[in-house]
């Protein structure tokens, strides 16, 4: 879905009232910051944006400050995430915000995934948290979806976000030591196999996040 500045939804606007004459694209040899310190995430974002020649360069190495993620949505925290690159880094920032929501845990982990991880960021810890409350549940619904909410944001204030998802089912034991956070107790829809055992360009080619980013590459890339 792609979302406009305030949130809306662009689809069935006429060009000129989705402002689609004059949107800004990025383009080969451009430099992008990566509004995320988390090292698994920028990899995968850098891995998808390759292809297309622009340069990304993540908060992490820029040493800029973490935002508090004070807004209620995803869309909300990433765009609250790439305004602050922005501003510091003065380069266009994009910022992702995902999570899992797990269905019989009414959306949890959801906006708060990250922080079920810790301090560390011990996703070990925070999928065995996810399993303790399913089974404390005593439910036999395990099914889960991933979303992943990209936000696009220049220094000038424009901005541009899109959201992703994949709906799938949870496993415990985890399985696998490939990709980050949940993605070992993941089996996405129609798979036998997690996240976390998925070869990446498997997993690229229908994530939440590869989802969020065609939006993103249709509607920004030049």
């Amino acid at each position: 879905m792609a979302l406009g500045a305030n949130g809306l939804d662009l689809c069935g606007l006429a060009p000129d009232q989705a402002g689609m004459s004059t949107v800004r694209k990025l383009k080969r040899g451009d430099r992008l910051c990566v509004a995320s310190h988390n090292k698994g995430k920028v990899r995968e974002i850098g891995d998808l944006i390759a292809p297309f020649g622009v340069e990304a360069i993540s908060a992490g190495d820029l040493n800029l400050p973490e935002p508090e993620e004070t807004e209620t949505t995803f869309i909300g925290n990433a765009l609250l995430k790439a305004r602050a690159a922005a501003q510091a880094s003065g380069l266009p920032a994009l910022a992702d915000d995902s999570g899992l929501v797990v269905h019989a845990l009414r959306g949890d982990p959801g906006i708060y995934s990250a922080r079920w991880a810790g301090p560390d960021k011990d996703f070990a810890v925070a999928m065995q948290k996810v399993e303790d409350a399913l089974r404390a549940t005593q439910a036999d619904d395990r099914t889960a979806h991933f979303i992943c909410a990209l936000a696009l944001v220049w220094p000038d204030g424009e901005e541009a976000a899109f959201e992703g998802r994949i709906d799938g089912a949870l496993v415990w034991p985890s399985r696998g030591d490939r990709g980050f956070g949940y993605d070992p107790m993941f089996v996405p829809e129609g798979e036998t196999i997690t996240f976390g055992e998925m070869e990446p360009d498997a997993k690229h080619a229908m994530s939440h996040r590869a989802r969020a980013f065609a939006q993103l590459v249709a509607e920004r890339f030049a």
